[in-house]
């Protein structure tokens, strides 16, 4: 399937979010500005409120998108995967996203206005992190009535598994870690999934 052309409001829409992304993480949310979005953007102040009304508005929008667009990614897996296979799945595009240069960059931003705007945390969870650990949660439920794992509180089996996962996400946070390298993601996934079904998993007879 051919992916649909965007229309030149479309393309238009995407480059002032990608814009104001970067003003963002050069200036953090509250010293960036609309005049300053429309400066680098080479237009009028007018024209970019024509696409978001606020300041607010356009960090909402670059939020939902992003996060969007990744639950889209890593959450593809079929309900009946075998529970280790899907954890993997899960594990390695869960990694490979959040140790990404944007997102720990996002996640810089979200967590300095935390305090001050705290609108702004809750939609970035609800957007990112809720969505895949509600995701998750729903699937070890399936997996719990299947017979392949045996877990009581699905929240919480879902949580510890993408702590686990989280390893390098602190130093990134940081900026104590560059992003580890393929095989060091895989190899934290690998850990993770045996800790979860050494603790949850059930024996096929």
């Amino acid at each position: 399937m051919e992916t649909p052309t965007l229309t030149r409001k479309d393309q238009r829409r995407e480059a002032i979010l990608a814009v104001a992304k970067e003003v963002f993480f050069e200036e953090g949310y509250q010293a960036a500005s609309m005049s300053t979005i429309a400066a680098r953007l080479g237009g009028s102040k007018a024209t970019l409120y024509n696409y978001f009304d606020s300041k607010e508005a356009l960090f909402e929008a670059y939020i939902r998108e992003s996060c969007g667009r990744i639950a889209a990614d890593i959450l593809d897996f079929a309900d009946d995967t075998p529970v280790p296979d899907a954890l993997r799945q899960l594990g390695l595009g869960y990694l490979d996203h959040i140790l990404s240069d944007w997102a720990v960059r996002t996640f810089q931003v979200v967590i300095a206005e935390a305090r001050r705007t705290p609108e702004l945390a809750r939609l970035f969870f609800d957007s990112g992190p809720r969505v895949g650990h509600e995701r998750l949660a729903r699937y070890l439920k399936l997996a719990t009535e299947r017979g392949e794992v045996s877990i009581h509180e699905f929240e919480e089996a879902a949580w510890e598994f993408l702590a686990v996962c989280r390893t390098h996400h602190m130093p990134a946070i940081l900026n104590l870690v560059s992003k580890p390298s393929p095989p060091e993601i895989a190899a934290q996934v690998d850990r993770a999934v045996e800790m979860f079904m050494a603790r949850y998993g059930v024996e096929l007879t």
